[in-house]
């Protein structure tokens, strides 16, 4: 009994250890992110966009869709959805393979502001620490904004005006 409690402490050890390199290198990862950018300049870089589209310009029922698609609980959480992330980790582990993400529409433009597409532990939890600064320097309205606004909507448009223009008109 002895020796299978030692084994499980041992094996814990091991897990933690590896947890704590993950969160080391993502905290990098972000921080070398917001060195070489910070989130200020990166955010008027967005605004800056030739067909940049503000929040009072999107129709509520445009908003909704992309919330009950993207992110349910989008008003509710800080950044990071641990039930979004537990569900994805479980088909993830299923599959054993990055099927699923469980990424916030905070996390998401997180990545489209700072990092690439890559699917990489690291890169998620850089994401976690870019969210939070995030969600502590602007309104849900203004993530919501600047996410429609680097998001890609295919055919090589990244703005959802240049999107809407293209399928509508």
């Amino acid at each position: 009994m002895k020796i299978f409690i030692r084994v499980i402490f041992i094996f814990t050890l091991i897990v933690l250890s590896i947890l704590l390199l993950f969160v080391g290198n993502g905290y990098n990862m972000y921080q070398e992110a917001i060195n070489q950018m910070p989130l200020e300049e990166k955010v008027a870089e967005i605004k800056a966009k030739e067909n940049y589209t503000e929040f009072s310009e999107l129709p509520q029922m445009y908003i909704n869709a992309v919330i009950s698609v993207e992110d349910k609980r989008f008003f509710k959480h800080p950044g990071i959805d641990l039930i979004a992330i537990g569900r994805a980790a479980i088909h993830d582990i299923k599959a054993m393979d990055y099927v699923e993400g469980g990424s916030t529409i905070t996390q998401q433009l997180a990545k489209n502001m700072y990092f690439t597409q890559e699917k990489k532990m690291e890169r998620k939890i850089a994401e976690v620490f870019m969210a939070w600064q995030i969600e502590n320097n602007y309104s849900k309205e203004e993530i919501f904004e600047f996410y429609v606004n680097t998001i890609y909507f295919g055919d090589g448009y990244y703005t959802v005006k240049d999107a809407a223009k293209r399928i509508f008109w």
